[in-house]
């Protein structure tokens, strides 16, 4: 058996979630933890590589000793959360912990994810969203955010995504089902919402910058059907920031 981690994290100070030579990011300062709390090197495997400056309010990652299939340890899995955020930084939480087959993989069993990116569209600045959302001053009418809605609901349906995929990803397909995509408002923040049995690197980023092309008149809400179509990096919009970006939901 192998542990699988509940944990939320601000990305804000992290380098993405994979870990680096000389960089901080949330895989190093989990190998870290879990080797102060079991004593040992452990293999720490994550849902998904997030981006320098991307949060998560809900990432998965499974837990084997270092070179092995499982763990073995006298702690309660109902105690691991607590005893192992002591070991954790305070932009890193962990709320769950449960055991798991060695065969399970949290990225490769994941059903689908849901990531959730947020624009703060207020007269001036809020400073508790500063580096947690994407800041746009230009007033986003009701209109809008309908007209955006109705673009998002284009991304719905298995398609190839390769216009909105970072130019020079290799991967060995481009085709996602999108399980359900759509916009709201309340008071100032406006949440594009998007689930996927996967995402390309960029995708929902690239998807939010083109849903504000649509807000600002640049592109009809209908011509994302023509862009993903197109296949064509160069039709969509332009990359959201990262620091809006958040993984939501992970459901096996």
């Amino acid at each position: 058996m192998k542990l699988l981690l509940w944990l939320s994290y601000l990305g804000t100070d992290f380098c993405g979630y994979q870990i680096q030579k000389d960089k901080r990011t949330v895989q190093g300062e989990l190998n870290t933890a879990a080797k102060c709390l079991f004593g040992f090197d452990c293999d720490v495997t994550g849902c998904s590589r997030t981006d320098s400056g991307v949060h998560a309010n809900t990432f998965c990652c499974t837990v084997a000793k270092k070179g092995e299939n499982g763990l073995v340890t006298d702690i309660e899995a109902h105690r691991i959360p607590r005893a192992l955020s002591a070991h954790l930084p305070p932009d890193i939480s962990v709320f769950d912990a449960v055991w798991v087959d060695d065969d399970f993989h949290p990225r490769y069993d994941v059903k689908y994810k849901e990531y959730v990116y947020r624009i703060c569209n207020a007269s001036v600045r809020d400073p508790f969203e500063e580096g947690r959302s994407w800041y746009i001053p230009r007033v986003i009418t009701d209109k809008d955010v309908e007209n955006m809605s109705k673009a998002a609901s284009f991304f719905v349906g298995e398609h190839d995504f390769s216009a909105f995929m970072a130019q020079g990803s290799n991967v060995q397909s481009t085709v996602r089902n999108v399980t359900y995509a759509s916009v709201e408002r309340e008071g100032d923040v406006i949440t594009f919402k998007v689930a996927a049995n996967g995402f390309l690197y960029n995708m929902v980023r690239i998807m939010m910058g083109t849903l504000v092309y649509v807000a600002q008149g640049k592109i009809e809400p209908c011509r994302i059907k023509e862009i993903i179509e197109s296949r064509d990096r160069s039709m969509a919009g332009t990359t959201a920031p990262a620091h809006g970006l958040y993984l939501n939901k992970v459901v096996y």
